[in-house]
Formats: C-alpha cells, structure tokens, sequence
C-alpha cells in the first residue's frame, strides 16, 4: 500500500510539472510573436514614411544626407502625409525615386527629395494643402540657411 501512495505522487508531480512547463512554453511562444509583431509593424512604419522606390523591387542607395532630416529646422513627416506626397512627387517627376520627405523649412511647407532615373537630384515643393508648387534641380537651393549656418551653395 505504502508503494502504490507513493507512486500515485510521483505520478502528479510529474504530470504538475509537464503541465507548468507547457503553459510556460505557450506564453513564451504568444509573448514572442506579440513583441516581433509590434517591431516588425513600427519597423516597416517608420521606413516606409521615407523611403520609396517608384521601380518595385530595385535597391537604391539613398541621396546625399540619408533617409532622415538633413536640417535640425527641417522633421520627418507622418505616414499618411508621407504616402500622399510620395504619390504626387512619384507623379511630377515620373521614373523618379523618393529618398527623403520632409517639412521645408524655406519656400513650402513641404519637400520630396528625388532622384531622377538620369541620376540627377531634384526637389519638389509642396504648399500646406500637399499641392505641388515647383520642381527644383538639385537639393532645395532656395531655402534660408538655419540659424548660424550658411545658405546651400554659398560661401561662409
């Protein structure tokens, strides 16, 4: 009698233990998923508001200053701002490719940083009502400098 009580603990601790160890592995595995889940959705969020590529698949390198702000006057924009003015940049210089949107801290309150397919540098302008107002050769030219900095092409 005393073999057959000893066994029928043994048997519900081993069977206490498998089941600890298998709620463990199952809110392991459902914590795991949920935090890859959430960085992998802020990772695409915050990448697809600036970068973009009008020829699908194609690995570009982005222009000179990056994906991000160049200027400290000059923020990233939202994703949903971000997705229209890609579209109407995409649209005014078609073939092009997006590798910066921002405010503008100059002559719009917007601009697109682009590369032609020709390889030339270009950047449209927007009004607040994400209108395209102008497309300008190069890196924004017309743009104050911001404080204690000089203006783009100008000497200090």
């Amino acid at each position: 009698m005393y073999d057959s009580a000893n066994n029928g603990r043994r048997r519900r601790r081993w069977v206490g233990a498998v089941g600890l160890l298998a709620a463990g592995a199952i809110g392991g595995g459902f914590l795991a998923s949920a935090l890859s889940a959430s960085a992998s959705t802020s990772t695409s969020t915050a990448s697809a508001s600036t970068v973009s590529s009008s020829s699908g698949g194609s690995a570009r390198t982005p222009g000179p200053g990056g994906a991000q702000p160049v200027r400290p006057d000059e923020k990233s924009v939202a994703s949903a701002t971000a997705a229209t003015l890609r579209a109407a940049a995409l649209k005014a210089v078609p073939g092009g490719t997006v590798y910066r949107i921002e405010t503008d801290a100059g002559d719009g309150a917007y601009e697109v940083h682009m590369k032609k397919a020709d390889g030339s540098l270009v950047t449209v302008k927007f009004d607040k009502n994400l209108k395209v107002t102008k497309v300008e050769s190069g890196m924004g030219m017309g743009d104050p400098a911001p404080a204690g900095r000089s203006a783009p092409g100008t000497a200090r």
